[in-house]
């Protein structure tokens, strides 16, 4: 990672943490460019910026770097409605449809994204593509029993799949289950492609977030720019 892709990263995780608001529920991502937005977020809240703010995470390692920053936490059986979740992606198209999962935790943020008001994502330029599947392959989670059967279906499918790997064995997502990461190459139709992995048995979750983003953060050398699902782009930066 270059110094200017990660000063990127901050700006663009920083950008998003001014959407903050005393007294919301705040989910926070997974991921080199949303931890940005954790500490900055935990910044305001000691300056006293912001109060009563209480954050969901969507990973075991970003609840533990949100604690130890000071961030009042919520149960994982989330009780209340998330009124903004900041998180970053691997892959972005031009209807702000995403792939997700490369850090590992695309079925908790799924969860945390469908439960929230308004999905931010932040990312640097490089992500962006004209099509899924271009750059970065497709993270399936699948449960350990089967799961030779669910690469079959993958195969079936069109994809090259790689089971991925860590630690000496299979890597392990924080449910315990199995990332299958499935290169498709530019997917044509995303939403089908999600539909069907959907509703197969034993495939737990998915990297395709179609519909679910409501703004974009990008930033680049020409500055940051913040899209919204329907709504023409503004530089802010």
């Amino acid at each position: 990672m270059t110094e200017d892709t990660t000063r990127f990263k901050q700006e663009a995780g920083e950008y998003a943490a001014s959407l903050v608001e005393s007294g919301m529920v705040v989910g926070l991502g997974t991921g080199s460019t949303a931890i940005f937005a954790t500490r900055r977020v935990a910044a305001r809240l000691r300056a006293g910026a912001l109060r009563d703010v209480v954050g969901i995470a969507t990973s075991r390692a970003t609840d533990a770097a949100a604690r130890e920053l000071g961030i009042p936490m919520l149960t994982d059986d989330i009780p209340r409605e998330i009124d903004l979740t900041i998180d970053g992606a691997d892959e972005v198209d031009p209807a702000l449809d995403l792939i997700k999962g490369g850090g590992g935790a695309l079925l908790r943020e799924k969860i945390v994204a469908q439960a929230s008001r308004r999905e931010v994502i932040v990312v640097d330029a490089c992500k962006l593509s004209p099509r899924l599947g271009t750059h970065r392959p497709l993270p399936v989670e699948v449960l350990e029993f089967g799961w030779r059967s669910q690469a079959r279906f993958l195969e079936s499918l069109g994809g090259a799949v790689t089971p991925r790997t860590g630690d000496g064995g299979l890597y392990r997502t924080d449910q315990g289950n199995i990332i299958l990461d499935s290169q498709f190459g530019p997917i044509t139709d995303p939403a089908d492609l999600a539909g069907t992995l959907d509703a197969r048995a034993g495939l737990v979750g998915h990297g395709l977030f179609i519909g679910i983003a409501s703004d974009l953060i990008v930033a680049g050398a020409t500055g940051v720019r913040h899209l919204q699902r329907g709504v023409e782009a503004a530089t802010v930066g």
